[in-house]
């Protein structure tokens, strides 16, 4: 078997697996997630409980469950908001070129400056920690990546035979970026967001261990994983598991994400 059909296989299954569990995380629970019952508290792994009970009380795979759902409501808005400006504003910086190009690109470089995680948070100290400012600030993030990736496939695109035809016939530039220019800067953009979709998920997580994410009681891994810390001398399943799923999501994210680059890159294609 190919190493990317290997790599789709396994990374497909277990974002089917993450998927589905949210999925069904947001229609149904074996119990509320945000049930209190302090007589049930740190419960170890049981048939009532199968993943044990937090310090509350409240069951752990329920709490689990509606968090994957946070997670890819989370993951799926930011990726499609940094998509949607970096595609923007890298499709019309690099055909434009000139002084557009250069005021873009600057802003561009400068926010590419500060590391994803600092700038999130300095934008979330100014939006507050709650759903759509972590979007938001997460979008904003990751879009002078996506800006970068995008006005690089244009630089070389504005260039080729088929785009100077197009002009040579008359279209506007508007016609052209999206009829010849945008259609074939896809490939790229697929494999940058499929790997952002994951670095995403980590980034929110760590944002909610640092308590800067969905504020509680709102289920999270990352508030789970906070939470869990003071407790894991007498309850180590309280870290185990979110960070378990955390762990698988991000490997069946990347593994998938490998299989795409090697679909549209002629280099890997016999292996």
């Amino acid at each position: 078997m190919k190493l990317h059909h290997r790599n789709r296989i396994i990374g497909g299954t277990l974002i089917g697996i993450f998927v589905t569990t949210a999925a069904v995380g947001a229609l149904w629970t074996p119990y509320d997630p945000l049930r209190i019952d302090l007589r049930d508290k740190l419960a170890p792994p049981s048939i009532a409980h199968w993943l044990g009970t937090d310090e509350f009380g409240r069951d752990v795979l329920s709490r689990i469950m509606a968090a994957a759902g946070t997670s890819v409501s989370i993951s799926i808005m930011t990726v499609c908001f940094a998509v949607t400006m970096g595609v923007l504003f890298g499709v019309v910086s690099g055909y434009a070129r000139g002084w557009l190009d250069r005021g873009v690109m600057t802003l561009n470089d400068a926010l590419l400056a500060f590391p994803s995680m600092l700038l999130a948070l300095a934008l979330l100290s100014v939006t507050g920690a709650n759903m759509y400012g972590i979007i938001f600030a997460l979008g904003l993030a990751y879009t002078p990546a996506m800006v970068r990736v995008v006005r690089g496939a244009v630089l070389s695109l504005r260039e080729r035979e088929f785009v100077e035809a197009s002009r040579i016939m008359g279209n506007s530039a508007l016609f052209t970026m999206a009829r010849h220019i945008l259609p074939n800067c896809i490939a790229p953009v697929i494999v940058l967001a499929t790997s952002m979709f994951g670095t995403v998920i980590l980034t929110e997580s760590a944002l909610s261990f640092l308590g800067l994410g969905v504020p509680p009681p709102a289920p999270t891994w990352g508030n789970m994983l906070a939470s869990a810390r003071p407790h894991m001398a007498q309850a180590v399943w309280l870290g185990i598991f979110p960070g378990l799923c955390i762990s698988l999501t991000l490997l069946g994210i990347n593994l998938f994400g490998d299989a795409i680059r090697d679909r549209f890159d002629p280099r890997m294609r016999g292996l």
